[in-house]
C-alpha cells in the first residue's frame, strides 16, 4: 500500500511541478530590468517614432517609461531629437520611472540623456542636428536646454507652424 501511494504520488507532484514551471517561468525569465537602457538590434530594429531602421549608432536614444501603475517599457529612435519630440507627448513624461537613454555620438556608448551634454550642428538621421556626450563641453547644453531647441525647430518644421 505504501508503494502504490508513492507511485501516484510521484506522477502528481511531477505534474505540479510542470504547471508551475510553465506558468511562473517564461513570465520571470522573459522579464527584462525595470531601468536602463536595453540591448538595440542595430540595422534590425526600428524607431518608434518614424519606423526607420536604427543604424545610426551615434545618435540614437531610447525612452523607457509608461502610464503610472504599469510597467515600464522601452521605445527605441534613431534621432536624439525624435525622441524628445515623442516623450513630450507622453502624459507620463514626468513621471520619476521615466529615463532617457542616448548614445555619446564619439563612442556609441549609452549614456544618461537627462544628464548628457549636447551640442549642435550634427549630421543626424532626422535633421535635428543634436549629439550628445557625457561631460562637460564648452558650449554644450543641458537636456532642458536641447529640448527648447528641438520642440522650437519642431514647431517650425510642422504645418502652420511658421517656417
Amino acid at each position: 500500500m505504501h508503494t502504490g501511494t508513492r507511485r501516484r504520488a510521484i506522477p502528481l507532484l511531477t505534474a505540479v511541478w510542470l504547471v508551475l514551471l510553465a506558468t511562473l517561468g517564461p513570465s520571470a525569465c522573459s522579464r527584462g530590468p525595470e531601468t536602463g537602457p536595453v540591448e538595440v538590434k542595430w540595422d534590425r530594429d526600428t524607431c518608434h517614432r518614424c519606423g526607420m531602421v536604427l543604424s545610426d549608432r551615434r545618435h540614437a536614444a531610447q525612452v523607457r517609461g509608461g502610464p503610472a501603475g504599469e510597467r515600464t517599457r522601452v521605445y527605441l529612435f534613431d534621432d536624439i531629437g525624435g525622441a524628445i519630440v515623442w516623450l513630450q507627448e507622453q502624459p507620463w513624461k514626468n513621471d520619476p520611472r521615466t529615463e532617457l537613454w542616448v548614445t555619446d555620438y564619439r563612442n556609441g556608448h549609452w549614456i544618461d540623456g537627462f544628464k548628457a551634454t549636447y551640442l549642435s550642428g550634427q549630421r543626424t538621421p532626422m535633421d535635428f542636428g543634436l549629439g550628445a556626450q557625457e561631460g562637460a563641453l564648452e558650449g554644450g547644453m543641458s537636456y532642458q536646454q536641447a529640448r527648447e531647441l528641438v520642440m522650437a525647430n519642431e514647431a517650425r518644421r510642422r504645418p502652420g507652424g511658421g517656417g
